[in-house]
């Protein structure tokens, strides 16, 4: 495995903003540099991706297809709703992390219980921004068995 893309859904790009006291002050630009980071020192190209759009989220999956070997997907709000986004997972061939900044368990009714979580490899939560450098390193061990 070394190409890996890393997609994040509605929101996230007001992290560091938006209710600090459940996601933190990190902002998405710090998580794509740790991510950028961790994926020089595991030897992984890397395609970092957010939108605020579902379809774009979908076109982005289908073309993981071609483009990468594993994804790691923040589907934010999506996670709760998307049949779509569900739908594409799917179809990618590959793993497929799905990482929560938040313990979704532990939030209200509403964002507790993630339509994607039936359809990837794993899932990520309550770790903060971290997760998705576990994540990454959980698919580099993957990828070595």
């Amino acid at each position: 495995m070394k190409r890996l893309m890393i997609l994040n859904g509605p929101n996230l790009n007001l992290l560091g903003v938006r209710e600090p006291h459940i996601y933190g002050t990190t902002t998405l630009s710090q998580v794509q540099e740790a991510c950028e980071q961790h994926a020089g020192e595991l030897g992984l190209e890397l395609t970092f991706h957010q939108s605020n759009h579902e379809g774009q989220l979908v076109d982005w999956i289908q073309a993981a297809r071609q483009s990468a070997d594993a994804i790691i997907i923040n589907p934010a709000g999506y996670s709760f709703s998307s049949v779509a986004i569900l739908d594409a997972i799917k179809a990618f061939e590959g793993p497929v992390i799905e990482v929560h900044i938040s313990n979704i368990h532990a939030r209200d009714e509403y964002h507790r219980h993630s339509k994607i979580s039936s359809a990837v490899t794993g899932v990520i939560c309550g770790l903060g921004p971290y997760g998705y450098v576990a994540a990454m390193h959980a698919l580099a061990q993957m990828s070595k068995k």
